[in-house]
C-alpha cells in the first residue's frame, strides 16, 4: 500500500502513455458506459467570463474512481488553450492514489476515441484522410488515425498555420476547407470554430466525420446539410445533447459508440451513407485512461 499519492507530471504522463495502448482502454470504457456500468454525472461547467474562460468539473466511477478538473480558455496564445489534473481514488476505499497532469490525456484520449469510432464506422478502402484544424488535436488525431486506417494522402486546412502544420508533417495544405474535404474519405473538424466549418455539400459518399469541437450548446462546427445526412453517434446521449449545439440542432436520435463496440447497435449499414461521430469528451474516458496511466507508472516503478 502506498502511503501518499503520486505526482505525475506531463513528462511523466508522456514516458508511460502510448496511443496503441489507449485506443482499446477507451473502446472498453465507452462500452461500459453505454451498458450503465459507468457513473458519471454531466459535467459542471463554470465560465470564467472576465476571461472568457471555462472550468469544467468531471467525475466517473466505473472500473476506477476519479474526476478532472480542465480549464478551457480559447483565447490564449502561446500555450495550450486546455489545461487539467486529473485525480484518483482507490475504489474499494477512497484513498487518494494520484494526482496527474491532465492535459497530454485529454489530448491523446480524444483521438483515441475518434480512432474507436473510425475502426467501427471508416469503409476499410479509406484513402484520403482530410484535418480541419491544425493545434494538438490535428496532430494527436494523425496520429492515431493511422492506426486503424491506412491512408494515401493526407489533406490539412485551418484558418491559422496550415501551411507550416503541413510542412513539418509533410502533409497536403489545402487552400480552403472545401478542397480539403471533397473526395476525402475520414474527415476530422479539430477547429476552435463556433460557426459550422463543415458543409454537407463538399461531403462524398460513404464520408466518416470524426467532430470534436464546438462543446458548448451555442456553438457549431457542422452545418444542417450535414447533421440531416449523416448517421449519427456520440459518447453519452445525454451529455452530447446537453452539450453540443450541433446535436441540438441535428432533431434526431443519435446511437452511442458503446453500444456499437458492444454489438447492440449496427455500425456502417452502407457503402455510400454518412457517418459522423461526434464527440463532446466525457469524464469516463479520462478516468480510464488516468487508470492506465497509473498502472504503467507503478508497473514501471516496481520493475
Amino acid at each position: 500500500m502506498q502511503d501518499h499519492p503520486i505526482i505525475l507530471s506531463e513528462d511523466d504522463v508522456r514516458r508511460v502513455l502510448r496511443i496503441e495502448d489507449l485506443i482499446p482502454a477507451m473502446a472498453e470504457a465507452l462500452r461500459d458506459l453505454s451498458a450503465g456500468a459507468v457513473l458519471q454525472p454531466l459535467r459542471t461547467v463554470l465560465p470564467v467570463s472576465e476571461h472568457e474562460g471555462f472550468l469544467g468539473v468531471m467525475p466517473a466511477c466505473g472500473r476506477a474512481l476519479g474526476a478532472k478538473l480542465v480549464t478551457f480558455y480559447p483565447q490564449n496564445k502561446g500555450i495550450p488553450t486546455h489545461h487539467a489534473m486529473i485525480l484518483l481514488f482507490r475504489l474499494e476505499t477512497g484513498e487518494p492514489l494520484a494526482v496527474m497532469d491532465g492535459r497530454l490525456i485529454t489530448e491523446m484520449r480524444t483521438a483515441a476515441v475518434s480512432a474507436v469510432a473510425t475502426k467501427l464506422l471508416a469503409r476499410v478502402n479509406t484513402k484520403v484522410l482530410t484535418i480541419l484544424g491544425s493545434g494538438v488535436q490535428a496532430r494527436s488525431h494523425l496520429e492515431a488515425l493511422r492506426l486503424v486506417r491506412e491512408f494515401t494522402e493526407v489533406r490539412v486546412w485551418s484558418p491559422h498555420n496550415a501551411d507550416r502544420f503541413a510542412r513539418e508533417l509533410r502533409l497536403h495544405a489545402a487552400a480552403s476547407a472545401e478542397e480539403a474535404v471533397r473526395g476525402a474519405d475520414v474527415i476530422v473538424v479539430a477547429t476552435s470554430a463556433t460557426t459550422p466549418v463543415l458543409r454537407g455539400e463538399w461531403l462524398a459518399p460513404g464520408a466518416h466525420i470524426n467532430a470534436v469541437g464546438a462543446t458548448r450548446p451555442n456553438w457549431r462546427e457542422l452545418d444542417d446539410e450535414v447533421l440531416r445526412r449523416a448517421t449519427i453517434y456520440v459518447e453519452s446521449r445525454e451529455a452530447a445533447l446537453k452539450e453540443s449545439g450541433d446535436m441540438m440542432a441535428a432533431s434526431k436520435e443519435p446511437v452511442e459508440i458503446g453500444e456499437v463496440i458492444a454489438g447492440k447497435q449496427a455500425a456502417r449499414t452502407s457503402a455510400d451513407g454518412i457517418t459522423l461521430f461526434k464527440s463532446v469528451g466525457v469524464a469516463a474516458e479520462d478516468v480510464a485512461a488516468a487508470d492506465l496511466v497509473y498502472k504503467k507508472e507503478t508497473e514501471r516503478v516496481s520493475q
